[in-house]
């Protein structure tokens, strides 16, 4: 009689609703333990699987045996795994996709028969990296002399004790000779050792000490050290205005969380904060910090996450996927600028990190900050509705303060640089003080239209215009990346007179080098940061003062911290107004907030020139005026007459395909669908549309969406979940169900 197999829960990342279990065959019982990866078999394919647990009872005669154990200690904790089964519930997504989203990118094999049957790998594991080190032998003697530079290769080694083949190749050269010589003359030992690559790259940063608090900052950390203390979950919103001190409320909670054995994660909005923020962490911590964010490469990211999981790190910092840091011991998770939408991931997972922060905070029993100067309006009401608490930083450090401001009123068309920009610039350049211009469109001209048929070039897979960028010589869609020589001719008409209209950061740096010659100029926005630490080395000329004017979008709107600029320029501030999303005002206020506060940081006061066409629109004039009070009371007010959350509860159906007659039909269908079964459970959900999406041809897919709005998160979640186990949808038409959307384009 054959003995019954063990058998074993295995998450599959893949598009499916369900586990799948497995036999465990005899000689694989010792190792296949929960938290382990499995190479199964899955149809005509072999597949990384994710092994939950073990199963009590199964059919066993109709499952198949896993192949092998690809890893020797487990990925996750148990509580870890709770945190991803949470996930994977509220968002509604299979865990195996979670858990691939979870651990680090290249790890997983692949495999599938190819076309002579045999076996192809499609993806193979990452490994660690293992580098040659060199040991003296102690008291070894030769009557056989080495030559010169073998000898020169010897004293160095005998003098480090431990030295890497790269290190001697970076100081003798080419020397493998005579390392081999040495090695066969019994001088010195080969030894390989696993290291970890390091994405600091051997940076130096000088220590630091905790600066002085003022009142409202030690109110602050005593509160949060409090928590830390009772080691208990508690959610707090830092609300403090720009250069009020919130970095250095953070590393002395930290400091507090470390002395008491515990470790630090925090999250920031984008790559561009990176390395800022890690060097105020580094000086102050000096080691035991690790990073995770997409500028790594996938060997960087995995070594990393190794040491993390390995304790070798206790602080982690990084951007959205820095949430999944399998970190133990957590005391405290700071969210930098929680305000920020890319903390919410746009495809695959649709995770916000920043919502997740609060989950494993409570999971883990840490204290969650979430810190910003210009707080989402949920998070704000929320903290007004006591389920956060409030923590307030009113004033600057040191009683600097707060810019002032100049409303510029600009006309349609007209030159993009105002006469008191222009002048506040060349006085700030002749106090050999710094300045920003800010415009958050990248280019050089918006678009290109045709002179005789006036239609503007439009992008043949979206359904938007072409922005021309002239230092690439081509007009480039922004979503596709399609991109065509420019100017060239109308596609419409043939017409060889295109006129640039409109203006983004490259052509206004055009008209800086014009207005201002002698000043040394820098450029931050997609175009030039795409190089790996790009946005470093831009952003260490500004801090050593090797550059007068600094001009960019967003990205240089928030976190960085500059003394030595005293001017900010604003140029067409209501460019985000016109997006059909019923956030675009508050997204303004915290965007034109946020930059307005670079602006005199030191010890010299700051003053901003705000330029805009209608500078009484609420968003602007509250912005302008450091009046936060007023903008927040306005939006509430319309968010709940329009039923917006922080009033209700949102999910989107974003319904696309390659026909558009295909995308109607479903789009149709799927709401018909969540109207019967509205019916069904009597829930309190309002169903809009189906409608074409704002931009409605993106990368040659139609595109229409639904939206959701509820009052109670659970009938909301009741309807999408029985939506999932009706649906029927066209193999050639993809539904993402958005819970929370953030991005409504």
């Amino acid at each position: 009689m054959t003995p019954s197999l063990p058998i074993i829960e295995v998450a599959i990342p893949l598009y499916l609703d369900r586990t799948f279990h497995y036999l465990v065959p005899e000689s694989l019982q010792g190792s296949a333990e929960t938290g382990h990866r499995a190479l199964v078999p899955f149809g005509n394919r072999k597949l990384t699987g994710y092994i939950l647990g073990p199963v009590a009872t199964s059919d066993v005669a109709t499952l198949k045996p896993i192949i092998s154990i690809l890893d020797s200690e487990p990925l996750w904790t148990p509580r870890e795994l709770e945190f991803y089964r949470w996930v994977a519930s509220y968002y509604q997504h299979p865990l195996g996709e979670v858990l691939r989203t979870a651990l680090p990118a290249g790890i997983n094999i692949q495999t599938r028969k190819g076309t002579g049957g045999e076996t192809e790998t499609l993806a193979g594991g990452k490994t660690a990296l293992r580098e040659k080190y060199y040991l003296p032998l102690a008291g070894a003697t030769t009557s056989r002399q080495p030559g010169a530079k073998a000898l020169a290769v010897l004293a160095v080694i005998q003098e480090q004790g431990d030295i890497s083949a790269p290190e001697l190749r970076s100081r003798f050269g080419a020397c493998i000779p005579q390392l081999k010589r040495l090695t066969e003359l019994g001088l010195v030992r080969e030894l390989e050792r696993e290291v970890y690559r390091d994405p600091f790259k051997k940076q130096l940063v000088n220590r630091d000490t905790p600066r002085p608090l003022h009142g409202h900052q030690k109110q602050a950390l005593d509160s949060i050290a409090a928590t830390l203390d009772r080691q208990e979950f508690a959610p707090y919103l830092l609300y403090g205005v720009t250069g009020s001190g919130k970095t250095e409320v953070y590393l002395q909670a930290i400091s507090h969380a470390r002395a008491a054995g515990m470790n630090a994660l925090v999250l920031v909005p984008e790559i561009a904060l990176t390395p800022q923020l890690t060097g105020r962490f580094q000086a102050r911590f000096g080691g035991g910090i690790a990073i995770l964010h997409s500028g790594l490469s996938d060997g960087e990211r995995y070594d990393e996450w190794r040491r993390i999981r390995r304790g070798l790190a206790h602080i982690v910092i990084g951007a959205r996927s820095a949430i999944f840091a399998p970190l133990d011991s957590i005391g405290i998770i700071i969210v930098d600028e929680e305000h920020e939408s890319s903390f919410k991931q746009s495809d695959g997972l649709r995770y916000n990190a920043r919502d997740l922060a609060l989950v494993r905070g409570r999971l883990e029993h840490a204290a969650v900050v979430l810190g910003s100067a210009t707080p989402a309006v949920t998070t704000l009401y929320a903290a007004r509705q006591e389920r956060l608490q409030l923590l307030e930083l009113p004033e600057r450090v040191q009683g600097r303060p707060m810019p002032l401001v100049q409303l510029v009123e600009m006309k349609k068309g007209g030159d993009a640089i105002s006469p008191p920009l222009a002048a506040a610039l060349a006085a700030t350049l002749e106090e050999h003080r710094q300045s920003i211009v800010f415009l958050n469109r990248r280019g050089y001209a918006t678009f290109l239209v045709c002179s005789d048929c006036g239609k503007p070039l439009t992008c043949p897979n979206c359904s938007v215009t072409l922005t021309y960028h002239r230092q690439r010589g081509e007009s480039l869609c922004h979503y596709c990346d399609y991109a065509v020589p420019a100017p060239g001719t109308c596609p419409s008409c043939n017409g060889t007179t295109l006129s640039e209209l409109g203006i983004g950061t490259e052509k206004l740096e055009q008209q800086l080098k014009e207005l201002q010659p002698t000043a040394r100029l820098l450029r931050m926005d997609s175009d030039t940061t795409s190089g790996k630490g790009s946005h470093g080395r831009l952003l260490s000329k500004m801090n050593d003062g090797s550059a007068d004017i600094l001009i960019g979008t967003q990205m240089i709107a928030k976190g960085h911290d500059f003394p030595e600029v005293t001017l900010v320029g604003v140029v067409n501030a209501e460019a985000s107004l016109g997006m059909p999303d019923f956030r675009a005002a508050e997204r303004t206020y915290q965007l034109l907030s946020q930059v307005i506060g670079r602006a005199g940081r030191g010890t010299i006061p700051g003053r901003v020139i705000l330029q805009a066409v209608d500078t009484e629109q609420y968003a602007i004039k509250a912005a302008a005026h450091h009046d936060a009070e007023g903008f927040y009371r306005q939006e509430l007010e319309f968010r709940q007459e329009a039923g917006y959350p922080p009033f209700s509860h949102l999910a989107a159906y974003a319904i696309s395909g390659l026909s558009e007659q295909g995308v109607t039909a479903q789009a149709e269908a799927t709401a018909r669908l969540l109207m019967q079964l509205k019916g069904e459970l009597k829930v309190r959900v309002e169903i809009l549309g189906p409608a074409p999406a704002p931009i409605y041809r993106l990368r040659n897919r139609f595109r229409r969406q639904i939206l959701l709005k509820a009052p109670s998160r659970n009938d909301l979640h009741r309807l999408l979940s029985l939506w999932r186990s009706r649906a029927k949808v066209d193999a050639n038409v993809r539904i993402a169900v958005d819970i929370d959307p953030v991005d409504l384009m």
